[in-house]
């Protein structure tokens, strides 16, 4: 193989699912493992920064429950965010509560979860630091805001193909 046999370019992280037809998608999960790692980091160090030792999780669940300052439940949280195992997601949510992040209140059946004073102060840090080290870096790259939106849509449309992907494999 030479250097420019397209054999050669391809950046995969399982060989063997890089064989045959449709190898790009194991080009493309590639990316996505690279990508959901360093997001992951990226979160985790810049919540430090702000003043909170959290999981990518629960800095997932806290901006969740702070969005548009509306009280959650944990089936909204996780469905928001796409995760089955709502445990986990309950888990974060009394880890959050502890640590003072958050509070709740049961309405009937269900619990309501939303930011305190402290989570929402704790969100604005972080909101701040994202602009300082993420935002002002980010326009140095060829990104543009409508290309971001077109990747974003593209995402959520290929989030959509290995929901499908799943439910087939589950029925085997």
């Amino acid at each position: 193989m030479s250097q420019t046999d397209p054999e050669r370019r391809r950046i995969v992280s399982s060989r063997h699912l890089a064989d045959g037809e449709g190898w790009e998608a194991s080009e493309l999960e590639f990316g996505l493992i690279v990508a959901f790692n360093a997001f992951s980091r990226w979160t985790v160090r810049c919540m430090a920064a702000a003043g909170s030792e959290l999981s990518p999780l629960e800095i997932l669940v806290l901006h969740n429950v702070n969005h548009r300052e509306r009280d959650k439940r944990l089936t909204d949280i996780s469905f928001l965010l796409n995760i089955e195992d709502t445990h986990t997601v309950n888990y974060a949510l009394r880890k959050l509560l502890r640590a003072g992040l958050l509070s709740s209140e049961k309405r009937g059946k269900e619990v309501f979860y939303a930011t305190s004073p402290k989570g929402r102060d704790l969100c604005d840090s972080y909101r701040e630091l994202r602009a300082q080290c993420f935002l002002e870096g980010l326009g140095r790259t060829d990104l543009t805001g409508p290309q971001m939106r077109e990747m974003a849509a593209r995402l959520r449309a290929l989030s959509g193909q290995y929901d499908q992907a799943s439910r087939a494999a589950a029925s085997l």
